[in-house]
């Protein structure tokens, strides 16, 4: 594929990924809010469970929400799915266009683990639908009648995902695929789960049958752990953006730090909506700040061993630049999955080296995010000497 259209496929797909995301993230938070709003009043009509009065936009709104179903079933009746449905295609479409397409160089470390591309995608492939059905099977089984319990085992779920893949996929791909595998399960919740279910009670309505309330119940289930899991997925899928989440030696442990904090934001925004007593509620805003503050003084940059050794001068500096940074940052890339420098940095000469020392100090040495799946096989003395340099040229 030319490097250009590509960009604009990774573009095009990241764009409609951002703006069906919203779509599904709103709803989502719309309607949990809109189930703590509810109130019992004196005039209701039968089986309503609840009503809640809304303003929005001028206007004034009376939404009902019956126990199961109403007695007969409306003309026009709403579905909220396709937000949900695309935002899992586009995301596996980025997926393909970056991470499939490019293995060498975004899925793939040697250092980690010596494999073909065609592997590295079926292991992606294969990991997202085991993660699926592992968790639909805990929710099915007897540890989904507890929601302590079933919490509790989902999150030992993800982290055991996040594990495996530090110990297959670069630290990029890993985190990344982390991210994918809470999104799939999310996805699939709503089109394996949610939907089927309220299909089944129009069905049960349509042949004149009393509608099964169970149905309702496991959709329900099913939506609030997607409510509860959409402020991490948010932050995996920027993470590639910030390399020290990625790079940590315990990648894992960053990833339980993201889910808590996440998950415990998530709850006291809910419990906002539903009016309840903040004394009942109030212990997770501290806890949360206190895993947010673990999170930065787990990724905090350590000791690179950068300022021990002899200087280094320009030229050596150069010499591993042209040796491991050019071939992607140079006016003209050869590296296939690009056409332009990265960020728009080439580092062909010492006074390009020089601009953009920072942040080649915090991307090679700091974070070792570069070079890219480490292809040129920088070694440990390579990186020690360019940040030696990086420090004498400040």
């Amino acid at each position: 594929m030319d490097v250009f259209f590509g960009e604009w496929l990774n573009l095009l797909l990241r764009w409609a990924h951002m703006v069906v995301g919203i779509g599904w993230i709103g709803t989502s938070f719309y309607f949990m809010a809109l189930d703590y709003t509810l109130l019992k009043r004196e005039k209701m009509n039968p089986g309503v469970l609840g009503t809640s009065w809304q303003v929005h936009g001028g206007g004034f709104y009376h939404v009902e929400k019956y126990t199961v179903a109403p007695p007969a079933l409306p003309d026009v009746l709403h579905w909220f799915k396709w937000e949900a449905y695309l935002t899992w295609v586009t995301g596996f479409g980025l997926l393909i266009v970056q991470y499939y397409v490019h293995a060498d160089a975004f899925l793939i470390d040697p250092a980690v683990m010596p494999i073909e591309p065609w592997q590295a995608i079926a292991i992606s492939i294969g990991s997202l639908a085991a993660g699926w059905f592992v968790y639909d099977g805990i929710c099915r089984s007897k540890i989904g009648e507890n929601p302590v319990l079933l919490a509790l085992t989902v999150f030992a779920l993800i982290l055991l995902a996040a594990v495996l893949y530090t110990k297959v996929f670069s630290g990029r791909g890993a985190f990344i695929h982390v991210g994918a595998l809470i999104g799939t399960i999310m996805a699939v919740n709503v089109f394996g789960v949610i939907i089927p279910n309220q299909k089944k009670m129009i069905a049960q309505m349509i042949a004149g049958r009393e509608p099964e309330a169970r149905f309702g119940e496991i959709g329900k289930q099913r939506s609030v752990h997607n409510n509860y899991l959409t402020l991490p997925v948010l932050l995996m899928m920027v993470s590639q953006h910030y390399p020290f989440l990625f790079t940590h030696p315990q990648s894992w442990l960053v990833v339980a730090l993201i889910l808590v904090s996440g998950g415990l934001i998530r709850h006291v925004l809910n419990r906002v909506e539903a009016a309840d007593d903040f004394n009942s509620y109030g212990w997770a805003v501290p806890v949360a700040a206190i895993v947010l503050m673990s999170a930065i003084y787990v990724t905090a940059p350590q000791s690179s061993g950068a300022s021990a050794g002899p200087p280094v001068s320009d030229a050596q500096a150069l010499e591993i630049s042209q040796k491991h940074c050019v071939s992607c940052h140079a006016k003209a890339p050869i590296h296939p999955a690009f056409k332009e420098p990265p960020k728009n940095m080439p580092l062909e000469t010492v006074r390009e080296l020089k601009r953009y020392s920072t942040q080649i100090y915090m991307q090679t040495v700091q974070n070792r995010a570069m070079p890219l799946g480490n292809q040129t096989g920088m070694t440990d003395e390579e990186r020690a000497a360019l940040g030696r340099w990086v420090r004498g040229a400040r």
